[in-house]
């Protein structure tokens, strides 16, 4: 089943056991329409370091998402209005189908496209990618090819089916209902073009989206509370017994909403609000989980830099086993402590520091889980032991035959080579040097060359994580 950060490094029992300020330096909705920093033209390493953190592309896609919850709260009835700017000619557009990956689709959930509008659509239709229901892409036909640079606006109305409440991006349970990656997901990879990855029967994702100034508007039954992605305004009377709740978050690849009989709290570290939402029935208080989110966000910031968002939602599911990553939001359906610091670790890497998850799923999923080494040392045995596995931690979804393979080589090999990457090329030097890297990709799709090119001035990190087939040497800087 394709899930999102099911499994922390923590929980890979034999494989790896993983034990264990600087101020946000601007929200980033202040930064929306400032052009992007140029990192300095040096060929390698830290010369290659930019000035600052990489502000997100000027012509990023705009996006606004109207959410209608039922009754019921089974039914999400939505529209979404993208407005497009491509650095590439296309005659296309392509949307993921996220809900209707295999797992998904078991549970009864299903993405459906009713209508697509627009002066450029000449059609519409589905492609399956290996995906359940009516497919797992839908590509909009334009009327004419769009240049690079031009821009084009298309509306798409859709239907989503919320499924059984489980381990899943979206569903229903007796007090909540959520969903993430909901509706119809942009796949585009700038500089690259449309991402095509077909589907797996996997617990990680295959998904690849550029950030996008994003806003949303949820309405649902007054009695309930929505947290999701985005600085959230109070929310507003819709009328018939219903509230309209908004929120915009200027740099999202993607948004989760949850809505049910929370009760919230928040926190505030280095700028950053925290707010944590606590289902009726769940013993956990919701200012202590508020407390401990903002207590990660302060230990992670150590040592990547500076928080990516301005807030950070926490709605707390019921417990499933693990934890589901968005910009600035977190399904927590888990309470291990570590299900949590792994989980605002992606903020970091996958949020800010795209990838392509298909292609390079270690490059969110080995950070994530070696950032969890902040608690404390790391084993050396449970590092060796985790490095001996032959499986190259580079691989694509597709080179994955089981989900304890994907789960024993991504996560926790490739947490171990880059914990014994900074062992060999010396802490500082390292942190140094993936600090570079985070604020010279920050808001792009990164690539496993760029972080290459950001360890360049340190072979010993280099080589360790060659030998672990997180790097080729396609991938090393001339």
């Amino acid at each position: 089943m394709t899930r999102r950060g099911r499994l922390t490094a923590a929980a890979l029992g034999g494989v790896l056991v993983l034990t264990g300020c600087t101020s946000f330096a601007e929200r980033v909705a202040d930064v929306a329409d400032t052009p992007a920093a140029t990192p300095t033209e040096a060929p390698t390493g830290a010369a290659a370091c930019p000035d600052e953190r990489a502000a997100p592309d000027p012509d990023r896609p705009q996006v606004a998402l109207s959410f209608d919850l039922s009754e019921d709260r089974r039914t999400v009835t939505g529209t979404e209005t993208v407005v497009f700017t491509p650095d590439l000619d296309v005659d296309e557009l392509v949307f993921r189908l996220v809900p209707n990956a295999p797992g998904s689709a078991e549970a009864g959930s299903s993405l459906v496209v009713d209508d697509v509008t627009g002066d450029d659509v000449a059609a519409g239709s589905y492609e399956s990618l290996g995906a359940a229901g009516p497919g797992g892409a839908y590509v909009v036909e334009l009327s004419d090819e769009l240049a690079a640079g031009d821009a084009t606006e298309v509306t798409l109305a859709f239907t989503l089916t919320l499924g059984e409440g489980g381990f899943d991006r979206v569903g229903t349970d007796d007090e909540v209902s959520w969903w993430a990656s909901g509706a119809p997901l942009l796949a585009w990879e700038p500089g690259v073009g449309w991402s095509r990855a077909p589907f797996v029967d996997l617990l990680g994702e295959t998904a690849s989206s550029p950030v996008a100034d994003t806003r949303i508007t949820v309405e649902a039954p007054a009695e309930l509370t929505v947290l999701m992605t985005g600085d959230q305004a109070e929310p507003t009377d819709a009328g018939d017994g219903r509230r309209r709740w908004t929120s915009r978050e200027p740099v999202a690849r993607d948004v989760s909403v949850a809505v049910g009989s929370f009760t919230t709290a928040s926190a505030e570290v280095d700028g950053v609000r925290v707010t944590a939402g606590v289902l009726a029935g769940d013993r956990q208080d919701p200012q202590e989980v508020a407390d401990a989110t903002a207590q990660d966000v302060e230990r992670l910031a150590e040592r990547f830099g500076p928080f990516p968002y301005a807030t950070l939602t926490v709605p707390v599911l019921p417990d499933y086993g693990g934890g589901i990553e968005y910009p600035s939001s977190i399904l927590l359906a888990s309470a291990a402590p570590v299900v949590l610091l792994h989980e605002v670790a992606h903020m970091w890497f996958y949020g800010m520091v795209g990838d392509d998850q298909y292609r390079d799923p270690w490059l969110d999923e080995a950070f994530a889980s070696y950032a969890e080494s902040v608690e404390g040392a790391l084993s050396p045995a449970h590092v060796e032991q985790a490095l001996a596995e032959e499986a190259p931690v580079g691989g694509t979804m597709a080179d994955f035959p089981t989900d304890a393979a994907y789960i024993e080589t991504v996560y926790g090999k490739g947490a171990a080579a880059l914990a014994e990457a900074r062992d060999a090329a010396g802490a500082e030097a390292f942190d140094t040097a993936v600090r570079c890297y985070v604020d010279a990709t920050a808001w792009t799709t990164a690539t496993p060359a760029d972080l290459a090119l950001a360890l360049a001035d340190l072979p010993a990190a280099t080589r360790v994580l060659v030998e672990a087939g997180a790097l080729d040497e396609d991938d090393l800087p001339d």
